[in-house]
């Protein structure tokens, strides 16, 4: 399949609509289930790099999804809740534990376009060298590229799921052209798929994109129309620092007052104006230490 570059000449707001035919769907026929992934990646295709889509943003979220995910897989109990405080939360000198490390990790891997040396600052614990001869193990369709060099990764290294699915979810990148990681295959796979090898591992691929391709572009839809209202009462906002607020929260998931370019106080208060406004949400529900984020 040959993928030409994304289109970023889409005019804001234009509706993004998933087509009916592009829907979690599984069959045990490889061929069947290689055209059903490789048609919902060339509508995911058009969506990555659009102007009216927040791509860091959504990367960012995806990015939190992947983490919960594969924290799952590891049988701890962290929820998306927990793994915001564990980063957003974190004071100097402290470590984030276990299952914030594996959010950070994709957080590392998917804001900084796909490069050996960007994957290493994403997966501290394995070499670069490494990571280099992993991805270079991939050939062909880019999803063929992408199982194999999980399926490598995971018989090198069974217990390093978390690099297994990033280095994937870079190599399906670099085959697609795209300049960044766009988490998939940690939101599609089960944790008995990564046991598996061979065609039973490339057919678990293709089905756990046809399943989160239609969840990044609804993200992604749900996100545009969220930004649009941001940046629509953005005028509303007297800080002079406002606009540079408005940025981050056009690129993170999570923002606590103190992440924003302007002193504590005016940076609650701005973050209250912006729930009052229906432009951004509090996504704690507590009184102290909350976190926002459109």
């Amino acid at each position: 399949m040959t993928f030409t570059p994304p289109n970023t000449q889409d005019e804001p707001n234009t509706q993004l609509l998933l087509p009916s035919w592009v829907t979690p769907r599984r069959s045990e026929a490889l061929e069947e289930m290689a055209f059903l992934s490789g048609g919902a990646l060339s509508y995911l295709h058009q969506v990555v790099g659009r102007r009216d889509v927040p791509q860091e943003l959504w990367r960012d979220r995806l990015a939190l999804q992947a983490a919960e995910a594969c924290v799952v897989f590891s049988g701890r109990s962290e929820r998306a809740g927990e793994l915001r405080d564990a980063i957003h939360l974190l004071r100097p000198g402290d470590l984030p534990g276990p299952a914030g490390e594996t959010y950070l990790a994709w957080r590392r891997a998917a804001e900084r376009p796909v490069s050996a040396k960007a994957l290493h600052r994403a997966l501290l614990e394995v070499e670069a060298t490494r990571i280099a001869a992993w991805l270079g193990t991939g050939q062909g369709a880019p999803m063929a590229r992408a199982a194999r060099v999980l399926e490598t990764v995971l018989t090198e290294a069974p217990r390093a799921e978390v690099a297994g699915l990033i280095l994937a979810d870079a190599a399906l990148a670099r085959a697609l052209g795209w300049d960044h990681i766009l988490p998939m295959f940690a939101l599609g796979l089960g944790r008995a798929d990564l046991a598996k090898r061979g065609d039973a591992l490339r057919l678990a691929c293709h089905g756990a994109v046809t399943t989160a391709a239609p969840m990044a572009v609804r993200l992604a839809a749900d996100l545009a129309r969220r930004a649009e209202r941001l940046k629509t009462v953005a005028p509303k906002l007297r800080a002079k620092t406002a606009p540079g607020a408005v940025e981050v929260f056009l690129s993170r998931d999570a923002v606590a007052p103190s992440a924003l370019p302007m002193a504590g106080r005016a940076a609650r208060r701005l973050c209250d104006r912006l729930v009052d406004l229906g432009a951004v949400r509090e996504l704690t529900g507590r009184d102290t230490f909350r976190l926002y984020g459109v």
